[in-house]
């Protein structure tokens, strides 16, 4: 029987360790990113992701698990980009960026949960590609929601559909990870 919270910290810990690593090497050097950078940046992960699916062949080393890491990091920087006050410095020490981190995937596990509830788990019974599909589909309507300044009519603000798809990206990862163990350099 799956036990999705083991499953979900398994793939939150690989993806928390390769953010703080980086962070380490980098810097917080992602804190240049204006929220369209770093939405751009998922899309074009998001995107890689359904070629591959679609064309089967890479013609770079990196695979589908390396982007939907990155999708689930970057995703967190965007909520972290959202939520930091004007004036906070742009290098931000490891511990505060760490404690950033696990505050924004508290918050979005809790959010899933709440889901899973509601719906069943049916991501279980899903295609990896509709997952993938899910997460561009969300990018486009956080692009538009950018693009009109984030004013919306009737829909939920940026901050849920980057929780969404970085869950969605959690669950492709859990399906992949039946298969396979999750590694990274």
């Amino acid at each position: 029987m799956a036990n999705t919270a083991e499953e979900y910290k398994a793939v939150i810990k690989v993806c928390r360790d390769l953010f703080l690593k980086k962070t380490r090497d980098y810097g917080t050097a992602w804190r240049i990113l204006r929220p369209e950078s770093v939405t751009d940046q998922i899309f074009i992960k998001a995107q890689r992701i359904r070629t591959l699916e679609e064309k089967k062949v890479s013609m770079v080393d990196d695979d589908v698990v390396g982007e939907y890491i990155g999708i689930i990091n970057y995703c967190v920087i965007a909520m972290m980009q959202i939520e930091l006050k004007a004036g906070t410095p742009m290098e931000l020490p490891v511990d505060d960026v760490s404690q950033l981190f696990d505050l924004k995937i508290n918050e979005t596990e809790e959010l899933m949960f709440a889901k899973n509830h509601d719906y069943g788990e049916a991501w279980r019974d899903m295609r990896i590609s509709s997952l993938t599909d899910l997460i561009l589909m969300k990018l486009l309507r956080v692009k538009q929601i950018e693009d009109n300044k984030g004013l919306t009519l009737a829909s939920e603000g940026v901050k849920a559909n980057y929780q969404d798809m970085l869950n969605y990206a959690v669950f492709a990862l859990i399906k992949i990870q039946s298969n396979h163990t999750i590694q990274t350099s």
